[in-house]
């Protein structure tokens, strides 16, 4: 029987982490079925989603996982998934991206993301970056989100919201329907 499982690894970034990673999920008789990886600072991080078959499954990849963390240096975490990945229907969601540029500020995601759930809109994928004006060396911070808001959130509702927010950070926005990041 097919089973699924959420892994998750850290470490300092370097040539080779996921070649090290491949290498597992295939040593372990898995299929590497959708990732997300990025640089943060000098680590790289990494969120897959695997699925493979076999009674011992979870103590092979246990082992692998161990090894890993022992011989590369990585911090990883893995757990099994009830069922597999539910199927992406959204019909009753619009997708948005929102980007919110301004001076680096404490509370800006906090805020954000706060008045997003309030209003029951689901984050997808969320970027975010801190960078040095080119002319002042201020540091201007941008955040981009993907996100899908019930049907029964209207556009002009979710704009107000996010439009105070930026009055009171003192910070642009941008939202735009239906796009997919």
């Amino acid at each position: 029987m097919k089973q699924w499982f959420a892994l998750s690894a850290i470490g300092r970034d370097r040539p080779g982490i996921v070649a090290d990673l491949a290498e597992l999920i295939y040593e372990c008789d898995c299929n590497l079925e959708d990732s997300s990886m990025t640089i943060l600072g000098s680590e790289f991080a990494v969120l897959l989603l695997l699925s493979g078959a076999g009674e011992d499954l979870r103590e092979r990849l246990s082992n692998a996982c161990k090894r890993l963390e022992w011989e590369k240096r990585l911090t990883v975490f893995f757990r099994p998934l009830e069922g597999g990945p539910a199927a992406d229907v959204r019909r009753d969601h619009a997708a948005y991206e929102l980007r919110v540029t301004g001076l680096d500020k404490a509370g800006m995601v906090a805020r954000v993301a706060r008045c997003l759930a309030e209003l029951g809109v689901n984050i997808t994928q969320m970027t975010t970056q801190s960078r040095p004006e080119p002319q002042t060396g201020a540091p201007i911070y941008t955040m981009r989100i993907a996100m899908d808001a019930p049907d029964s959130v209207a556009e002009s509702a979710l704009r107000d919201r996010l439009e105070a927010i930026a009055r009171d950070l003192f910070v642009e926005i941008s939202l735009q329907s239906g796009a997919e990041c």
